[in-house]
């Protein structure tokens, strides 16, 4: 026969159990019906493919290959909070994105690498910016300690204007800025709400 003491600490578990349940499913009740992203722009891929997807990875890989042979494989994840004051009714987006873009020419092991920021400008609006190019000899460098040159802040102006312009001729522009930052907002959102419901599944599964 268990003790009080024992069936005491049994039931106060199980009501302590039964309210954690009820905030989770509180939760996800609201996650669920709130629409957060309603008045976003949004965008599309352009002649973009979208190549990896991973419900329960935080990135998303796109590739294209352009008509002159070259090869594009962008991957982006959301990154750190967007702490502007953009005003009530911006509709923005919490998080900004980071974005890595390798551009390969045909029958060259060599690429160029660009390191970005998709930034949420408010109102369903978005651009990017670049922080840094690489030139890499191989595929084979991508995580080797390599020079990858100076900061992009740090180079000429214009020569910064012109290496944004040579990405958006590639396709990368605010069409496909749109797209990945809500694109990932919802992915985050989805993992989020998978993630509760889990939760809520392993408290309510009764003890055997």
């Amino acid at each position: 026969m268990l003790s009080f003491t024992k069936i005491f600490r049994r039931g106060y578990r199980v009501v302590r159990d039964s309210e954690l349940i009820q905030i989770l499913n509180s939760e996800i009740k609201y996650e669920q019906s709130t629409d957060q992203f309603k008045g976003h722009t949004v965008g599309s891929l352009g002649n973009f493919e979208l190549s990896w997807d991973g419900k329960r990875s935080k990135d998303v890989v796109l590739k294209r290959k352009c008509d002159s042979g070259e090869e594009i494989a962008l991957s982006a994840k959301l990154g750190y909070g967007n702490f502007v004051e953009l005003g009530e009714n911006s509709n923005s987006l919490p998080f900004e994105a980071l974005m890595k873009i390798c551009i390969k020419k045909p029958e060259l092991r060599s690429l160029l690498q660009f390191d970005c920021v998709i930034e949420n400008k408010g109102y369903g609006l978005s651009d990017f910016s670049i922080s840094r190019v690489c030139y890499l000899p191989s595929s084979s460098c991508l995580e080797n300690e390599v020079y990858r040159g100076p900061l992009f802040s740090d180079l000429d102006p214009q020569l910064q204007a012109m290496y944004k312009e040579y990405l958006m001729d590639k396709g990368i522009g605010e069409d496909l800025t749109n797209f990945l930052i809500l694109h990932l907002h919802k992915k985050e959102k989805d993992q989020y709400v998978n993630w509760l419901a889990r939760l809520e599944a392993t408290l309510s599964k009764p003890p055997s």
